[in-house]
């Protein structure tokens, strides 16, 4: 017979396994945050559609390869350009509006596409515009939107929430190239359509989608904005007009060298003043403040001092993920192994579908074993993986390598958002990671460059071991640079002036009582 007081294993082992997938986090995070993981789900379920079916849509067109080509470079760089002067005034315009003109140009390209054959015209729709060649996110709203949830989270649940945000997109994107195969194939065979019809049916699915988005940005609030989740701290509004006009400099820290800071972009007629700093000159004392321009971008020195080292250290690790993109992958074991494509299909989406699991569990790790431990340590066996994968010589030790490498490819994504969050100020937030991406993005641009001379030479494999020893760089670079940094300083600034704050209002009230009793 069954004891008559079994142990109850089931509840507590499942409730601990519910905090570990960070759900507690996110479902107490304000509803702003989670319209933001699902305009980044949609999102990311067009781009995953659209990159699927962008080269077959342009050989249905008849095109040549290099015009092929042409049309993917061009698009990124684009992309890299609309992303980058985008999130350098969005603080100053309002994020929610910025996300609005994305999401409006999102809309206008897939119009585009859903409706015209014109070579010419779909090459500007794309580099003016947003549309995803590659799958990736790498227009303006990824910075945007990292920026966004990091006003709205604090230091301990960041992490957990960015982890969501991340593995929610690769979720999306999972589900539109699956999605999209499948309704072409339906239209084909099922309706009779024509190759090129159902794709342009496939684009004005990414209209929708382009719509979905717009839909979710009028709904989030003000504390979306640059100090709109903080009690009219720093004289910030979170109006969704962006930061006010007479906002002048950044309020100098005691830790930071004199608090001195560089614009980014000097404005017209700014040089170097005195103390040779750039952008920085004598004010006479009669003379007004001046407004700062839309791209004067203040960025401080302590900023600087931590972001140029983590900028360099990513653009090596992008130059590796560019030499052994998935593509790239794909068609090496292709020529070694001749697998049929339904198989790498099949294994493709088991490793996109452990890469979402994974960014799952990032945030309550980092919570745990800190920032950049969670970085470092999940990265390093996905980076392993690159390096000894032309190693096998049989197909299941090879995907078992991709396995590992995807499945642990994204555990750093939501740890380093988190990272340059609590390492910048609030107001430099957006524009840091609008520029990390950008670099991020120019360097992998490199890769496939390196790839091509190594594997015309009959050296492809050697394009694996360079792109594992690189990252594996990356990987000890950012311990040894970052494991003793300190983080969430302006946060605690922050919390300490509200403190104060509070302090004098409470005094300014007992004070008024104390008035009050007299009279």
């Amino acid at each position: 017979m069954p004891p008559d007081n079994p142990p109850r294993l089931t509840p507590g082992l499942g409730r601990r396994l519910y905090a570990l997938t960070a759900l507690p986090t996110l479902l107490s995070t304000p509803s702003d945050a989670l319209l933001i993981i699902l305009n980044r789900t949609t999102r990311m379920l067009s781009y995953g559609a659209s990159s699927l079916i962008l080269a077959l849509f342009f050989s249905s067109l008849k095109l040549t390869d290099s015009q092929i080509g042409l049309f993917m470079t061009l698009t990124l760089l684009g992309d890299v350009v609309l992303s980058l002067l985008l999130t350098l005034i969005a603080d100053r315009l309002g994020r929610r509006r910025t996300l609005l003109v994305g999401a409006g140009m999102m809309i206008c390209s897939g119009i585009v596409f859903a409706t015209c054959e014109n070579y010419w015209i779909l090459l500007a729709a794309a580099v003016v515009g947003v549309i995803s060649a590659t799958g990736g996110d790498f227009g303006p709203f990824r910075a945007i939107e990292e920026s966004m949830v990091s006003e709205l989270t604090d230091q301990e649940t960041r992490a957990e929430v960015l982890g969501w945000y991340v593995a929610m997109s690769s979720a999306g994107s999972c589900v539109g190239t699956a999605v999209a195969g499948r309704v072409v194939q339906w239209l084909v065979e099922g309706k009779g359509w024509e190759g090129r019809r159902a794709y342009h049916g496939v684009f004005w699915g990414y209209v929708v989608m382009g719509v979905v988005n717009v839909v979710g940005v009028l709904g989030m609030g003000g504390r979306c904005e640059l100090g709109g989740n903080r009690d009219g701290r720093s004289g910030r509004e979170g109006n969704g007009k962006g930061v006010r006009g007479e906002v002048q400099v950044l309020e100098p820290e005691a830790d930071a060298t004199r608090g001195e800071t560089e614009p980014l972009l000097p404005a017209a007629g700014e040089g170097a003043g005195p103390s040779g700093v750039v952008g920085q000159r004598e004010e006479e004392e009669d003379e007004p403040k001046q407004t700062k321009g839309w791209f004067n971008v203040e960025i401080s020195r302590s900023t600087l001092s931590v972001m140029l080292i983590l900028w360099a250290l990513l653009m090596v690790d992008c130059v590796a993920d560019g030499m052994v993109s998935m593509s790239l992958t794909t068609y090496y074991m292709d020529r070694k192994f001749h697998v049929p494509k339904s198989t790498l299909g099949d294994f493709l989406s088991v490793a996109y579908f452990l890469a979402a699991l994974s960014s799952v569990f990032a945030g309550p790790m980092a919570r745990h074993i800190g920032l950049v431990n969670t970085m470092v340590f999940t990265h390093i066996p996905s980076s392993a993986a690159v390096l000894f994968f032309p190693w096998p010589k049989n197909v299941t030790a090879a995907f078992a390598l991709l396995l590992v490498r995807v499945g642990l490819n994204n555990m750093d994504q939501a740890p380093r958002a988190a990272l340059i969050a609590a390492a910048v100020r609030p107001e430099e937030r957006t524009a840091v990671m609008g520029i990390t991406g950008t670099l991020r993005t120019l360097a992998s641009t490199m890769g496939p460059s390196i790839t091509g001379v190594l594997a015309d030479g009959g050296r492809f494999w050697v394009a694996f071991v360079v792109a594992g020893a690189l990252r594996l760089t990356y990987d000890l670079g950012v311990f040894v640079m970052f494991i003793n940094i300190k983080l969430h300083r302006h946060e605690e600034v922050e919390e300490e002036e509200q403190e104060q704050v509070v302090r004098e209002r409470g005094d300014d009230e007992e004070e008024d009582g104390v008035e009050r009793r007299r009279e």
